[in-house]
């Protein structure tokens, strides 16, 4: 796993580590305050490498965004992702998802899972563009009563076996 991958406009992306948790926390309360994680809830996901990857992207020493991904072979979910609104179109969150897509299949995963707000069209739109489709609605998923969308890219196609069962396929973009 790399330790750091530059990105335009100075922005590194790298794995997260327990001394970027406070920062990813207070961003968390920042970005998403009805519905953020307590600071424990990244240190769990943290202590758990075997099925997690977390990665942050930083800009001048300060964390600008961060993503994370389960993977449980077949599936991978998008546990989070988010980028700070003033450094929003710079293609930070695509470089983020780039990197857990590319994640994902590595551990073999068939799909990739994840929850977007129906209100959000700027992730919804990021997503399209990376080949995700909407598979579900959540009802009220969200503390405030807003619906998640249930969107999934196939890595592997339907009866095409796991990406560790036909590795051409799966190195193929």
């Amino acid at each position: 796993m790399a330790a750091q991958s530059p990105q335009a406009d100075g922005v590194v992306l790298r794995d997260m580590t327990l001394e970027d948790v406070p920062a990813v926390n207070t961003l968390e309360q920042r970005l998403f305050p009805a519905d953020a994680w307590p600071l424990q809830m990244f240190l769990a996901e943290l202590s758990q490498p075997e099925t997690r990857r977390y990665l942050v992207a930083e800009s001048g020493g300060e964390i600008v965004g961060y993503a994370g991904l389960m993977c449980i072979e077949p599936i991978a979910d998008v546990q989070t992702i988010a980028v700070v609104p003033e450094f929003e179109g710079r293609g930070i969150g695509s470089a983020l998802l780039t990197r857990l897509i590319d994640e994902a299949r590595s551990r073999g995963a068939a799909d990739v899972l994840l929850e977007v707000r129906e209100d959000n069209p700027r992730a919804q739109q990021l997503y399209v563009r990376f080949g995700f489709e909407k598979i579900h609605v959540r009802r009220k998923y969200y503390r405030d009563g807003v619906d998640a969308l249930i969107m999934r890219l196939q890595l592997v196609p339907d009866g095409a076996g796991t990406a560790a069962e036909s590795p051409t396929e799966a190195g193929q973009e």
